[in-house]
């Protein structure tokens, strides 16, 4: 700033209210200020306006996992909110490591942004945590504070799992398989809860779980495998833990004799990951409506910034949705 300010013959005051109260500055001498700017290339240290004022205008968010198209809708809907509220959103991603979840978190505090949203890894770390940040404002996303020491908002994942058997059970499937797993998982927990809840309900129904070592397309591959030493007709009706479980499992099991998807097995997968609805069997899902989870998320973090550490601290349960496609329905779906 003291270079513009040589540079265009004014004072240094004169180059702050030209950026930050251009209403103070008459219009010719403003010009020549932004002139000068253009021409040394200047550019704005936000951080530092922020450490002399006291304020930020950006908040980061914190992926578990952006490769999963749930937490892309997640930073879509936080980063929506963030700018009705006049501030920008830094969005890093943990890539399913703890290592990097926690260099993330310490990197935003050490920059002074002005609160944090966390979607974190599920961990005993995480779980047991009273102090994730020193003093930066933290909401979580799609976890919950068992300490109560943070707000957040999460899906009801045992009415999700509850959901995906049901479509099922409706359409007569009678002898289901549950995928998914490690059950260290909370949210995997939940959801196979709510599918057993839901077999429960329904008399001449039946559940088997199928545990698996994590979520992903290869792990869908391998409960596939497994399944096909069971003899043709021991399922009719499929729950995955997630929609990547359910694409792989389709994909070693579809075209094979009393294996067919879905006539002789229907599948319901869960996330609503984009990549499942365009796979060659888009595959039924639970959307946890990431977008809506973001946006309330954000909300509450603004609330606690404006109305700092007394805020009270709430978690919000949003409700999950079913999304029927051929997976489970067959020729009665059609793309839209």
């Amino acid at each position: 700033m003291a270079d513009v300010a040589r540079h265009a013959g004014v004072a240094l005051g004169t180059v702050s209210n030209a950026l930050n109260n251009p209403e103070k500055v008459r219009e010719g001498t403003r010009r020549k200020v932004m002139a000068s700017i253009a021409e040394l290339g200047f550019i704005r240290n936000d951080a530092a306006r922020s450490l002399a004022a006291g304020t930020s205008n950006t908040i980061g968010i914190v992926l578990a996992d952006l490769s999963n198209s749930f937490f892309v809708d997640i930073a879509r809907g936080a980063e929506s909110t963030v700018r009705e509220h006049g501030m920008n959103l830094l969005i890093a991603n943990s890539d399913v490591d703890l290592a990097k979840q926690a260099m993330n978190i310490s990197l935003f505090e050490e920059s002074r942004v002005a609160g944090v949203l966390l979607a974190p890894l599920d961990s005993a770390f995480t779980r047991k945590a009273n102090s994730l940040l020193r003093s930066t404002p933290l909401v979580l996303v799609n976890y919950e504070s068992e300490s109560g020491s943070y707000s957040g908002v999460v899906a009801d994942e045992v009415h999700g799992g509850y959901e995906a058997a049901r479509h099922l059970i409706s359409l007569g499937r009678r002898r289901l398989v549950f995928l998914g797993g490690p059950l260290m998982l909370t949210a995997v927990a939940q959801r196979l809860a709510g599918a057993r809840a839901a077999v429960a309900a329904s008399p001449g129904v039946s559940l088997e779980h199928i545990q698996t070592r994590a979520l992903k397309i290869s792990h869908g591959r391998q409960a596939g495998q497994e399944i096909l030493t069971r003899a043709p007709g021991t399922f009719d009706g499929v729950v995955a833990a997630s929609d990547l479980l359910a694409v792989g499992a389709i994909q070693v099991l579809d075209g094979k004799a009393g294996y067919e998807v879905p006539t002789d097995l229907a599948f319901v997968g869960y996330d609503n990951n984009h990549f499942a609805s365009e796979s060659a069997i888009p595959v039924s899902t639970i959307s946890q409506h990431g977008e809506e989870m973001g946006r309330v998320a954000a909300q509450l973090l603004i609330e606690e910034i404006r109305g700092g550490h007394s805020t009270a601290k709430q978690t919000v349960v949003i409700k999950p949705d079913l999304v029927p496609r051929r997976s489970s329905l067959g020729e009665a779906w059609r793309r839209d």
